[in-house]
C-alpha cells in the first residue's frame, strides 16, 4: 500500500511538472468568452521539487520490502513469532476472550474477527490459516493451540470453516508463552493500526520456540524454512550454555552442543539419514536434511507353514509429505515401469496412526524395492533449512546459527527475568508499603475509630490519619485510603496476623527480587530452573530417529544382486547377459550364440558373477580398471554390445586380457598376476580396494611382454600353470612375497623355446580332498578333468610335467582351470558360441591322456575361453535347467 501511494504522489507530480508533460494543444479563446469572464483565472499552483524516477522507486520498494519482512513474513527470534501469530496468542489470552486451558473453546470465527478488528488489518484467511496451523499436531510439535473440530490432516485436507471449528490455549501456551506479557514493563507495547489498542511486539517466551517449533515464510528477496526441534534437547543445551558462562567459559565446545541437539525432531516422526546435513544446516545457517520413511517387512505366512509374498508398510512419513499425493506417486512409478515388484498398494491409516501397505510380487527382493522407492518417491525428502529471522532488536533480518540462535534467546530471557522482577518488585514494594501501614493502623485501632467516626467526612479522616504531627501513625495517602476501606469485621487479632505474616513474606520476595536484579548468577538458576521445570511438564521423547550412514541412495541399492554373464570381444564390444539365458546342455552339443560373430565378435574373454560384484578389468600393459558389473549395460545374446571405450578409458592400442570379478576386499586374500613370458606376482587385494574406472598401473611389463592372467589367491593356496604345449606345475603362494602394484614379479616357470603361458588356476588347501580336478581345454574343443594329485608340489620356476596330449599337431591348450563335482562351466568359442554343461559330464583321465570332445567346433572356429559355474546344478540333459544363482563366479582362464 506505501508502495502504492508514494507512486500515486508521483505520478500526480509528474502531471504538474513542465519539464514532464507538456499541456495539450487548444484552440484559441475567443473574444467573447475573454470578455464574458468575470473573476480572473487562478494562479498556477506552485510546482513541488523534481523527483528522479529510480530513487523514488528505490526507496519506495525499500520501504514496502521491509514493512512485508517485519510486519508478516519473518518470525522473531526472541519468541519465535510472526505477528499474526502473536496477535491470534494475545487475543486469546485477552479479558474479552480469556481461552485459558481450564475453561472452554470458543468458535474460531470469533478469534479471527478478535484479531481482525484490533490487531491485524488483513485478510481473514490469513488469521485462520496461522491459527489452524498451531493447532495441527502434524504440523507442529509442540501445540500452542487447543483444537477442537476438525483442522484438517496429513493428506492436506482443509480444516473446516472457521464457523464450525473452535479453539483454547493450551497450557504450555500460558505457561511458557504468555505468563508476564500483561506486567507492566516486561515486553514492549506498541499501537494498533488504530491507535486504539495497545499490543506486544514480542511476548515474554520462558523457550526457546523459534527452534521448538520452526517457521517457513516467504518475504520479498529472502525466505526463512526453519525445522522444529524437541523441547527436552533444547533445554538441555540452554542449560547448557548457561552452565559454561556460569563458568567463566566463552561458550560450549561445538561438540557438546551438537551432541544435546544431535537434529531436528519432526511431529511425523520418520528417520534423519546421517548427521552431516544437520550440522552443516547448524553451522552455517543453510544445509538440508534428509528424511526417510520409518517402514518394514511384514510376510504372509501360508497354510503350509511356508512363507507367502512380503509386504513394505509405511508408518511413519517425512515432514510436510502429503500421504494421498505420495500413494499417487507410488502409483504413477509402478504404472510406468520404473519401479518393478510392486503388485498392490493399500491407505490402511485410521486415527491410531499411518499404515501404508504395498504388496510385493512373489520374486521381489523387499530391499531392491524398497531403495528404489526412497530414490523415485517422496518416501525419501529433503528439508532445506534456512535458518533466517528477525533478530537482535526485533528490527534486523539475520540468518543465524543454532548457536546464534540459542545465544539470542537466553540473551532475550534473561533481560525479561530482569523486567519480570523489577515489575514484581514495584508490586512487592507498593503491597509492602501498604500492609505497614494496615499494621499501624491495627496497632492503634481505638484511636483510627474514634477519628474516623469524629471526622466530617472521608476527606478529613484520610487528612487526618495523614497527619505527620501525629506519632502514632502518620500514613501516606495509599496507606490512608486502604485503612479507610477496611470492614469492621477486618479490625481483629486474626487479621493482624495475617497481615504480619504478609509483611514477612513480603520480606523475603523484596530480597529474592532485589537478588535477581543485582546478581547475574541468580538470574541463571532462574531461567535454568523455569526451563527445567517445562522439561519435566511438557517434554517428550525424540519423535524422529537419527539413521548414522548417509541418506544418498546409491545405484547399487537399487539393483537386485543376479548373476550374469559378462562377454568382452577382440573387437572391443562389452555386454552383460542374465545367467538364466543359458539352460544347461548335453555335452557335446553345438551351444547357443552369445553373438552375431565376424571377426569384430570374436570372444575374447567371458565370466560370470553377481551384478553386484566389482569388475577388475587388465589390460596387456599392466592397467587395470573398476567397475560394479550392473554398470555394464545389460544385452540380449545375440546383441553386439557397447564398445569398450563407453565403459572404460581404455586406449586404442590396449586390449583387455583379464576380466575378475570381485565380491568383497579383504585383508588375507591378495590377487596373483602371471604375464604371457611366464612373470607372476601377487598383490595385496586391498591395494584395488579403491580402483575406478578412470583406471591404474598393476605390474610393471618387460618390454613385449603383456599381463594375461589375473586371480585371486592366499598364502595357503597353491598355483596350477600350464603352458600351450601342454607342461604344467604346481608351487606354494607361499613362497612368494606380496609386492606392490607397480612392481614386475618373479618367473612363474621355465618354457622352451615357443612354448608360453597358456592359464593359471589357483587351487585352495583342501582341493584334492574335495574331488578337484583340472579342467583343461583345447582350441579344437577337446578337453578332460585331471585330478589335482596327479600334479605334485614343485620348487617355482621348473618345467613342469605333461598335462594333456593332443589329437592333432595343429592342437593346443587353450585354458585351464581346476573345478569341482557339481560345477558347471560356459565354453565359448571366437565366434561367440557358448555351451552351457556340467563338469561331471567331461571324462576324468590321467595326464598323458588326450580328452573327450566338449564342445563341437566349426572349421574355422576355435575354442576361446571358459568360465566356472560354482555349484551350478544343471541335468545332463538337452531341456536340463541349472540356475547357476548359487556360489560365486570364478574368472576365465
Amino acid at each position: 500500500m506505501q508502495l502504492i501511494s508514494r507512486l500515486l504522489v508521483f505520478v500526480v507530480l509528474l502531471g504538474r511538472s513542465t519539464s514532464f508533460i507538456s499541456p495539450p494543444s487548444l484552440p484559441p479563446p475567443s473574444l467573447s468568452v475573454l470578455r464574458s469572464t468575470v473573476s480572473p483565472p487562478e494562479p498556477p499552483l506552485p510546482l513541488g521539487p523534481s523527483v528522479d524516477l529510480s530513487t523514488e522507486l528505490q526507496s519506495s520498494f525499500l520501504q514496502y520490502a521491509l514493512s512485508t519482512i517485519l510486519g508478516r513474513a519473518l518470525p522473531d527470534s526472541r519468541d519465535g513469532l510472526k505477528p499474526v501469530h502473536r496477535r491470534i496468542l494475545f487475543a486469546m489470552s485477552s479479558s474479552q476472550l480469556n481461552l485459558s486451558p481450564g475453561g472452554g473453546h470458543r468458535k474460531c470465527a470469533r478469534v479471527v474477527g478478535e484479531v481482525l478488528g484490533k490487531f491485524h488489518p488483513h485478510g481473514d484467511m490469513s488469521v485462520y490459516d496461522a491459527l489452524v496451523r498451531m493447532a495441527q499436531d502434524f504440523s507442529t510439535g509442540t501445540r500452542l493451540i487447543d483444537g477442537h473440530g476438525n483442522f484438517g490432516s496429513i493428506d492436506d485436507d482443509p480444516a473446516a470453516a472457521m464457523r464450525y471449528t473452535e479453539c483454547k490455549l493450551t497450557k504450555i501456551a500460558v505457561e511458557a508463552m504468555l505468563d508476564g506479557v500483561a506486567d507492566k514493563g516486561v515486553v514492549p507495547f506498541q499501537d494498533n493500526f488504530d491507535g486504539n489498542e495497545a499490543e506486544p511486539t514480542v511476548l515474554p517466551a520462558k523457550l526457546p520456540f523459534l527452534l521448538l517449533n520452526g517457521a517457513a515464510g516467504i518475504a520479498v528477496g529472502m525466505a526463512t524454512n526453519i525445522p522444529p526441534h524437541n523441547l527436552n534437547e533444547l533445554v538441555d543445551a540452554c542449560v547448557g550454555m548457561l552452565a559454561a558462562r556460569e563458568a567463566g567459559a566463552l561458550e560450549l565446545e561445538d561438540k557438546e552442543l551438537f551432541r544435546m541437539v544431535p537434529g531436528p525432531d519432526f511431529p511425523t516422526g520418520s528417520l534423519i539419514m546421517g548427521r552431516s546435513g544437520a550440522k552443516k544446516l547448524y553451522e552455517t545457517g543453510n544445509g538440508g536434511v534428509v528424511m526417510r520413511a520409518t517402514t518394514h517387512v511384514e510376510t504372509k505366512t501360508g497354510k503350509s507353514g511356508k512363507s507367502g509374498r512380503s509386504s513394505i508398510v509405511i508408518t511413519e512419513l517425512p515432514y510436510q509429505v502429503n500421504k494421498s499425493l505420495l500413494l499417487q506417486k507410488i502409483a504413477d512409478q509402478v504404472n510406468d515401469k520404473k519401479i518393478d515388484g510392486i503388485s498392490d498398494l493399500r491407505d490402511e491409516s485410521d486415527r491410531d496412526g499411518i499404515r501404508v501397505v504395498i504388496e510385493l510380487k512373489v520374486n521381489a527382493v523387499p530391499a531392491v524395492v524398497e531403495n528404489n522407492l526412497f530414490k523415485k518417491t517422496p518416501m525419501q525428502a529433503t528439508f532445506s533449512g534456512n535458518l533466517l529471522a528477525i533478530m537482535e532488536d526485533g528490527t534486523t533480518p539475520q540468518r543465524f546459527t543454532l548457536r546464534g540462535a540459542l545465544d539470542n534467546f537466553l540473551d532475550f530471557r534473561f533481560e525479561t527475568v530482569r523486567k519480570k522482577a523489577r515489575a514484581d518488585l514495584d508490586k512487592v514494594e507498593s503491597r509492602f508499603h501498604i500492609v505497614e501501614g494496615l499494621i499501624k493502623a491495627l496497632e492503634s485501632v481505638d484511636y483510627v475509630i474514634d477519628v474516623i467516626r469524629k471526622a466530617e467526612d472521608t476527606n478529613a479522616a484520610r487528612e487526618k490519619l495523614m497527619d505527620e504531627s501525629n506519632a502514632k501513625l502518620g500514613l501516606s495517602r495509599e496507606q490512608a485510603d486502604s485503612v479507610l476501606k477496611l470492614q469492621l469485621g477486618q479490625l481483629t487479632r486474626l487479621n493482624g496476623d495475617k497481615l504480619a505474616s504478609e509483611r514477612a513474606t513480603l520480606v523475603d520476595e523484596d530480597k529474592s527480587l532485589n537478588e535477581l536484579l543485582t546478581n547475574d548468577t541468580t538470574v541463571r538458576m532462574r531461567i535454568s530452573a523455569e526451563m527445567t521445570e517445562l522439561k519435566a511438564k511438557y517434554g517428550v521423547p525424540r519423535r524422529t530417529r537419527i539413521e548414522e550412514e548417509d541418506g544418498e541412495i546409491t545405484d547399487i541399492e537399487l539393483i537386485k544382486n543376479e548373476r550374469s554373464v559378462i562377454v568382452v570381444t577382440r573387437g572391443g564390444y562389452i555386454k552383460r547377459m542374465p545367467l538364466d539365458q543359458f539352460e544347461a546342455q548335453r555335452r557335446g552339443t553345438r551351444g547357443k550364440k552369445a553373438s552375431q560373430g565376424g571377426q569384430a565378435d570374436i570372444v575374447d574373454h567371458c565370466i560370470t558373477c553377481n551384478d553386484h560384484d566389482t569388475l577388475l578389468f587388465s589390460s596387456t600393459k599392466g592397467v587395470a580398471f573398476g567397475k560394479r558389473a550392473f554398470e555394464i549395460p545389460l544385452a540380449s545374446r545375440v546383441a553386439k554390445g557397447v564398445p569398450l571405450p563407453s565403459v572404460l578409458p581404455i586406449s586404442g592400442d590396449d586390449v583387455i586380457s583379464s576380466v575378475l570379478g570381485v565380491s568383497k576386499f579383504v585383508d588375507n586374500e591378495f590377487i596373483l598376476m602371471t604375464t604371457e613370458q611366464g612373470w607372476i606376482k601377487k598383490t595385496p587385494l586391498k591395494a584395488f580396494e579403491n580402483l575406478s574406472s578412470r583406471g591404474l598401473i598393476i605390474a610393471s611389463l618387460g618390454d613385449g611382454d603383456s599381463l594375461k592372467w589375473v586371480s585371486k589367491c592366499t598364502d595357503a593356496d597353491d598355483v596350477l600353470l600350464g603352458s600351450r604345449n601342454g607342461m604344467a606345475t604346481r608351487y606354494k603362494l607361499s613362497s612368494m612375497r606380496p609386492t606392490g602394484r607397480t612392481s614386475r614379479g618373479v618367473r612363474s616357470m621355465k618354457l622352451r623355446p615357443g612354448d608360453e603361458l597358456a592359464g593359471m588356476s589357483v587351487l585352495s588347501p583342501n582341493s584334492e580332498g574335495e574331488g578337484e580336478h583340472l579342467l583343461a581345454l583345447t582350441d579344437m574343443g577337446y578337453g578332460k578333468r585331471v585330478p589335482l594329485s596327479d600334479f605334485k608340489v614343485q620348487a617355482r620356476g621348473g618345467v613342469g610335467v605333461i598335462s594333456i596330449k593332443f589329437k592333432s599337431d595343429e592342437d593346443r591348450v587353450r585354458c585351464l582351470t581346476s573345478v569341482k563335482s557339481g560345477d558347471e562351466i560356459l565354453v565359448i568359442s571366437e565366434n561367440g558360441i557358448v555351451v552351457r554343461q556340467a563338469v561331471d559330464s567331461i571324462s576324468a583321465q590321467s595326464r598323458t591322456a588326450t580328452g573327450v570332445k566338449v564342445q563341437k567346433i566349426d572349421k574355422h572356429d576355435k575354442i576361446k575361453s571358459f568360465s566356472v559355474v560354482v555349484g551350478g546344478a544343471g541335468e545332463d540333459g538337452e531341456d536340463g535347467e541349472g540356475d547357476g544363482m548359487e556360489g560365486e563366479a570364478q574368472p576365465s582362464s
